[in-house]
């Protein structure tokens, strides 16, 4: 994927419940994490299409937005899935 822009690069994006396509994914100028930087992130690796731990980073992921009182609609179990999904969706098998 070299030289496409990041904008324009194919694959599938897990965004509100929904699977988009990723040119497709937009975030809105005023979202707090662009101007306060105000985030939550874990990183995942999947190796032979398994997550590694990836109930313990999805409890993690909601911990954390717990912390920046952050409200997350998403059950972990609910956010495991959409990972399993997203993974499959994009033909990954081993990932990062």
């Amino acid at each position: 994927m070299a030289g496409v822009p990041l904008d324009q690069r194919d694959g599938w994006i897990w965004f509100d419940g929904e699977m988009i396509p990723w040119k497709d994914t937009k975030v809105h100028v005023l979202t707090h994490a662009l101007h306060y930087a105000s985030s939550v992130f874990e990183g995942q690796r999947a190796y032979n299409g398994e997550i590694y731990k990836l109930h313990d980073h999805s409890l993690r992921l909601r911990k954390s937005a717990e912390l920046l009182d952050f409200e997350v609609p998403y059950t972990a179990d609910q956010l495991d899935q959409a990972c399993r999904d997203v993974l499959a969706k994009n033909n990954l098998v081993d990932a990062y």
